[in-house]
């Protein structure tokens, strides 16, 4: 067999970004404890939580500035401003935590020589990842097998997720249509070839998307199990995208939708569920007092720029299909409503006053009183109203699988695509929500809450 070329998959591309901040910020902190004998440095097992706190810093700030984001940490522009927010947030709250990091040193000197040390030393090594590890040389090379009108779309949408997954050829098994050579977009292996391009091409998996089985030959077969037997991967496409996009192929699963679709066992873990309504009254309790304290900048805000009332409801579609009344704060002008079921990204009838509130999200303020209610939760799909869930359902398939949990304030969703403008984009978010959906769990919360705050920070979305 020819040698297998290196590479490495997303969530191993995301531990190693973690296992080696870990190891160079405490190769740091070593350095600076053998050349400068200052206690501020020492590294003790009497102390060893210190490193750790450190560490848990970096590591939860390092998620809310994007420095585990694959595509950020492969960018050099974005790295240095990810390390730079991230280093600076984690030293000043590591420096002010009480008891548990050491005392402020006399010598304010020395505070900048533990600063920069951390900082720079962080930027060589994700500067390091991105020319070197996040380089073409750990590309991995794949085959598809599908039908021949399916493999723009599925080589597309797959390499636009992970660069580095490389496409470099497919098998058409679709019976119907005689093998050939004018198919350019990615070469076109015949299938009694297989096995040999396998082989010679450093291929790392193969995946199979053909949803025909009738053009999948005794030959094809006998081929893939060789591969099998050979220690070659070979992965089923629905497999693949999901863990690639973190979304259900909706589109591509069609009538099978529930058989790929095994629901969440969060959903109905009571323990879950009581744990996430406590915390949704805590947060709702705290968003409302945020609420009243904005209120009177709003209320000018809104009186010079909107000229309508400063509350505005509308009716949305919550959990079970039920109905409920949604609240914020007005954003557009008075006495407007949509035409079509989409509105746009630059709508006229939104205000320069309104969409600052739409950026910042304080539009969305008293919807606390709706989580508080127990109408929405904070985390979950967005509510859309009645009428569009109702267009919407009659062309997109399982769009109405989004209610068998409440709708939150911010979801996996929200966190991961721009304001839908088009059923196309609405057919996205849809895969999006309905990850959420099958993963639920305490770690996916925690991983849309420290998004939300990214989206926020960075002045993202509508």
């Amino acid at each position: 067999m020819a040698r297998k070329k290196m590479h490495f998959e997303i969530s191993e591309r995301k531990i190693l970004l973690r296992f080696f901040d870990a190891v160079f910020v405490f190769t740091g902190l070593y350095l600076l404890h053998f050349f400068f004998d200052n206690s501020y440095y020492i590294l003790d097992w009497h102390y060893f939580y210190r490193p750790i706190l450190l560490f848990a810093y970096i590591f939860i700030f390092g998620v809310i500035f994007e420095m585990y984001n694959l595509q950020v940490s492969s960018n050099q522009i974005q790295i240095l401003r990810s390390v730079i927010l991230t280093v600076t947030s984690s030293v000043i709250l590591y420096l002010f935590t009480p008891i548990l990091s050491p005392e402020l040193p006399k010598k304010r000197l020395v505070i900048l020589f533990f600063y920069f040390v951390v900082l720079l030393i962080l930027l060589f090594w994700r500067i390091f990842y991105a020319v070197f590890l996040a380089s073409h040389r750990f590309s991995q090379n794949v085959v598809l097998i599908c039908e021949r009108s399916q493999a723009e779309g599925l080589v597309t949408g797959l390499e636009n997720v992970d660069p580095h997954y490389n496409i470099i050829g497919f098998v058409n098994s679709d019976s119907t249509f005689d093998e050939n050579n004018e198919f350019n977009y990615v070469k076109e292996i015949k299938k009694h070839d297989l096995e040999n391009f396998v082989l010679h091409h450093n291929v790392s998996e193969i995946v199979i998307a053909a949803q025909k089985t009738d053009g999948i030959t005794a030959d094809l077969y006998q081929q893939l199990l060789h591969l099998l037997e050979s220690g070659n991967i070979i992965k089923e496409y629905t497999h693949v995208y999901e863990s690639k996009t973190q979304r259900i192929p909706v589109h591509y699963i069609e009538r099978d939708f529930y058989r790929f679709f095994p629901f969440s066992r969060s959903n109905s873990n009571k323990l879950y569920l009581i744990l996430i309504r406590l915390i949704e009254f805590v947060l709702s309790f705290i968003g409302l007092v945020f609420c009243f304290v904005f209120i009177p900048f709003i209320f000018i805000g809104n009186l010079i720029a909107n000229n309508g009332s400063l509350f505005y409801t509308q009716e949305r579609v919550g959990k079970n299909g039920e109905v409920f009344k949604i609240y914020k704060f007005r954003t557009m002008i008075e006495n407007t409503d949509v035409n079509g079921p989409f509105a746009q990204s630059n709508d006229r009838r939104v205000t320069p006053f309104g969409k600052f509130m739409r950026k910042s999200r304080l539009d969305e303020l008293p919807q606390f009183f709706n989580v508080l209610i127990g109408d929405m939760g904070v985390i979950g799909p967005r509510p859309e109203r009645p009428y569009f869930v109702a267009e919407i359902a009659k062309i997109m398939p399982f769009y109405e699988t989004r209610h068998v949990i409440k709708p939150g304030l911010t979801g996996w969703a929200q966190v991961n695509y721009s304001y839908g403008e088009s059923i196309d984009e609405s057919l996205i978010k849809l895969q999006y929500d309905l990850y959420y959906i099958k993963h639920r769990s305490v770690f996916l919360d925690l991983s849309i809450t420290f998004k939300t705050i990214t989206t926020v920070l960075f002045y993202r979305g509508q």
